[in-house]
């Protein structure tokens, strides 16, 4: 019996610093045998990724997949082009979204969902500095008031 539920598998922090997360969309990957098992061993990397809509099609670029060690000759390029699988419908929202509004669609994280590996897409607004600077001015003052708040109850 297969296990139910989600498990993350990577999470592409770089993304929720240098955007704004408007909207989020679940997609699932097409991939080979290997980069499956790679991913199953955490060996994937978000970071510098992001989402093209090409003749109606979405792909996944710059998302890094590291080559499954017993994998021999069916490993693949680890910066591959990767298809996501989406509704047509959702597609083509998204792309008129994207070329009207100039946002951008990255992905936000990857994770397993009853055993089938899914993207979580999000559509992004650039954030500016001084807005990358309120958030980390906000975070440390959460963290001050967190940590008085601790040695208060003690």
């Amino acid at each position: 019996m297969r296990s139910k539920g989600t498990k993350t598998i990577a999470e592409n922090r770089k993304a929720r610093h240098d955007f704004f997360v408007l909207e989020t969309y679940e997609a699932g990957i097409e991939l080979v045998g290997t980069e499956v098992k790679s991913i199953r061993l955490g060996g994937v990397n978000l970071k510098d990724s992001w989402c093209s809509i090409d003749n109606g099609e979405i792909f996944v670029r710059g998302m890094h997949i590291s080559p499954y060690e017993k994998g021999n000759i069916f490993n693949r390029d680890p910066l591959r082009l990767r298809k996501l699988l989406m509704h047509k419908r959702e597609i083509n929202k998204l792309y008129g979204t994207l070329k009207q509004e100039g946002l951008s669609l990255i992905p936000l994280s990857l994770y397993f969902k009853d055993s089938k590996v899914k993207v979580q897409v999000g559509l992004c607004k650039g954030k500016k500095l001084y807005d990358k600077r309120a958030d980390i001015a906000k975070r440390d003052a959460k963290r001050e008031i967190d940590r008085n708040m601790k040695i208060k109850n003690q």
